[in-house]
């Protein structure tokens, strides 16, 4: 098993989540926001694997779904009747990303602080 497989396992055994911690999102530049968007996105389908392999045998598992359209790129985790959606908005020359936790969004808009928070998002999400 990976550590992360570890981590679900220890959550369904009672462990408790850990935090998400984000940042205020600026806007930056589309190539870089661009960049960040496939690579958090790529992380979350390996986590989105590694979680559902130890959650299979629960009966339900975490979704992984995508969403490309003018101006953005999006995806969205779920579990259970929750959601995360990571959104990176393009405009111009410059791109905002938006973290939506269960359809709550707020005036100022937020992102993980680090590539590595998709982990505890995953996890926050199993365990709520």
């Amino acid at each position: 098993m990976t550590p992360f497989m570890l981590r679900v396992q220890d959550l369904l055994d009672g462990e408790p989540a850990p935090g998400v911690a984000t940042v205020p999102s600026v806007p930056g530049p589309v190539p870089a926001a661009t960049d960040t968007q496939v690579i958090v996105r790529s992380l979350a389908e390996q986590l989105v694997s590694e979680a559902n392999a130890v959650l299979r045998g629960q009966g339900e598992v975490v979704r992984l779904d995508d969403e490309v359209g003018p101006g953005g790129l999006t995806f969205t985790l779920g579990y259970r009747d929750r959601s995360a959606r990571v959104q990176t908005a393009m405009s111009g020359r410059s791109a905002l990303v938006r973290l939506v936790i269960d359809g709550q969004i707020d005036d100022q808009p937020r992102q993980l602080s680090s590539e590595d928070e998709l982990q505890a998002l995953v996890l926050s999400l199993i365990a709520r």
